[in-house]
């Protein structure tokens, strides 16, 4: 299974970063499928890889350590795919949503961890 991790820490209002979240995955071509105040978790839209290299993406936001205009949020990026190429399928998803994620005009990148 291909995992790939990151964190960021963002500044943005946090009444509106869930909506603004989601507007980001979805122009990454993924559909939010669940959602709570502190979790969003998005599957890739099916049509363009094979089911086993599908991405599900899991955003977990820290609530501990979140003020009115600074979030700091991780992302895990996985599937069921055997990592047996450092350039794989998820490994490609993970680099565009940290992308989307560092350079979006909804908020102000502070900083960020990939692992």
């Amino acid at each position: 299974m291909a995992r790939y991790t990151g964190i960021f820490k963002i500044s943005t209002p946090v009444a509106v970063f869930q909506t603004l979240m989601k507007e980001t995955l979805e122009s990454c071509h993924f559909d939010v499928i669940y959602q709570t105040d502190d979790y969003l978790m998005a599957r890739e839209t099916p049509g363009n890889v094979a089911f086993h290299q599908l991405v599900t993406t899991e955003v977990l936001i820290d609530k501990t350590t979140a003020t009115d205009s600074e979030i700091r949020l991780s992302i895990v990026v996985k599937n069921e795919e055997l990592p047996l190429h450092l350039d794989n399928h998820c490994h490609q998803v993970f680099s565009q949503i940290s992308q989307a994620i560092s350079e979006s005009n909804h908020w102000k990148l502070i900083e960020a961890v990939a692992g």
